[in-house]
C-alpha cells in the first residue's frame, strides 16, 4: 500500500467515525490543545474529560496559569497523577508568558519543560495547525500491526526506524486530522487488547491481520512482579481537623498536601513515643502506582487540646479539614483515606 492510500483510507475512516467534539479540538487555541496533550500522557481520554473543563476554567489562558502560584494550579491536577506533567506545564507557562508568544517551530516546543518530540508534533500539528509528527503509543500500535513489525520498540534503533516510518506515512494536506486520525483509530479501534478489525479501514493490507499477531503486537517485554512497599500514616485528628503537611515540590506527590508518611514502624513507634501518643484506630489503604504498590497503614490519633498546643509547635503543617484539603490538592490516595474514615 502507498504513503498516499494510507493516510487517504485513514482520513476517509475518520471523517465519519473520528472523534471530532472533544473539548481541546479548537483551531485557533494552542493552549488547550497544550494541556490536553499533556493530560493526555500516560493517562485514558475518558479520565481526562473529568478534570480539562474544570481547569480550563480556572485557567483559560496561558497568561491565567502562568500568573498562578502552584498551590492553586495543584488542586485542578489532583487526582491526575505523574504530577510532574503538572509542574513542568506550569514552568513552561510562565515561559511562553514571558515570552509573549507560542512557540512556532518544533525545536522552540521542545526547548519547553516537559515537551518531548511527540508532543511538540502534537502541538505544531494540532495547536498550530502546522506541519507536525506524533508518535505516541496508539501510533506504534498501528503502523507496528500495519507493517507487522516484530522487534523490540523500546530500543533506541527501532523506535528511531518508528519515526522515519511515521514520517513517510504522515501527509502535509490535512495533517492535523490525520495526526488526530492515527491517535483515534489507535484509541477506539486498533486497541491494546482485542482488537476491532472487522471495522478498520486498514484490515485488508494490516500484515499483523494478515499472519493473525494482531494480538502480539507490538512487541512486550515480560512485565516484571510490581513489588509491594509498606509506609506508616499518622492521622492527627482534633475536633474534625488533620493535620497535613504539603509534600516537596520534587519527588511522588510533589507539591500536593499529604498527612505524615513515615518509612517504616520503628520510625512512627519513635514519634508516638516522644508526644506520648496512642492511636485510637488503625486502617489500612493500597494504591497502585506504576512501579510499585504502596500499602499504606493510617494511625488516627484523636487529640486533646493540650496535645495538638504540643505538637503544633514541632509539627509543620496545616490542621484542615477533609474538604479543605481536597481543596487545597491531595493524591489520590488522600482521598482514599478520607472515604475510609
Amino acid at each position: 500500500m502507498t504513503q498516499f492510500s494510507f493516510s487517504d483510507a485513514l482520513l476517509t475512516w475518520f471523517d465519519q467515525y473520528g472523534r471530532h467534539d472533544l473539548p481541546w479540538q479548537i483551531a485557533d487555541d494552542p493552549y488547550k490543545v497544550w494541556v490536553s496533550e499533556i493530560m493526555l500522557q500516560q493517562t485514558q481520554v475518558k479520565t481526562v474529560l473529568k478534570y480539562f473543563d474544570r481547569f480550563i476554567t480556572q485557567f483559560p489562558t496561558v497568561h491565567d496559569l502562568a500568573s498562578a502560584t502552584w498551590d492553586e494550579v495543584a488542586p485542578y491536577w489532583a487526582g491526575l497523577g505523574y504530577y510532574a506533567r503538572a509542574r513542568n506545564l506550569h514552568k513552561a507557562a510562565i515561559i511562553v508568558h514571558q515570552n509573549g508568544c507560542f512557540p512556532s517551530t518544533l525545536e522552540a516546543w521542545i526547548a519547553l519543560p516537559g515537551i518531548g518530540r511527540s508532543t511538540a508534533g502534537a502541538l505544531m500539528s494540532l495547536g498550530l495547525r502546522q506541519y507536525g509528527v506524533i508518535m505516541d503509543g496508539n501510533v506504534k500500535r498501528v503502523l507496528a500491526r500495519f507493517l507487522a513489525i516484530e522487534d523490540d520498540l523500546s530500543k533506541p534503533i527501532h523506535e528511531r526506524e518508528m519515526w522515519k516510518i511515521a514520517e513517510d506515512l504522515c501527509p502535509t494536506q490535512r495533517n492535523h486530522d490525520y495526526t488526530q486520525a492515527i491517535m483515534d483509530l489507535g484509541a477506539t479501534v486498533c486497541t491494546p487488547k482485542k482488537p476491532l478489525c472487522l471495522y478498520c479501514p486498514m484490515q485488508t493490507h494490516c500484515k499483523a491481520h494478515q499472519q493473525g499477531l494482531e494480538n502480539e503486537l507490538p512487541f512486550k517485554k515480560p512485565k516484571k512482579a510490581v513489588p509491594t512497599k509498606t509506609g506508616e500514616v499518622l492521622l492527627l485528628n482534633y475536633d474534625g481537623l488533620w493535620l497535613w503537611q504539603q509534600r516537596p515540590s520534587l519527588g511522588l506527590w510533589g507539591g500536593l498536601w499529604c498527612l505524615p508518611i513515615y518509612d517504616d514502624l520503628t520510625q512512627l513507634t519513635n514519634t508516638l513515643a516522644l508526644y506520648a501518643l496512642t492511636p485510637q484506630q488503625t486502617t489500612t489503604i493500597k494504591h497502585g502506582f506504576t512501579h510499585f504498590t504502596w500499602q499504606l497503614t493510617v494511625h488516627r490519633v484523636d487529640l486533646s487540646a493540650q496535645q495538638r498546643e504540643q505538637l503544633e509547635q514541632t509539627f509543620l503543617g496545616q490542621w484542615l479539614s477533609p474538604t479543605q484539603a481536597i481543596e487545597k490538592g491531595v493524591p489520590t490516595a488522600m482521598k482514599k483515606l478520607i472515604l475510609g474514615q
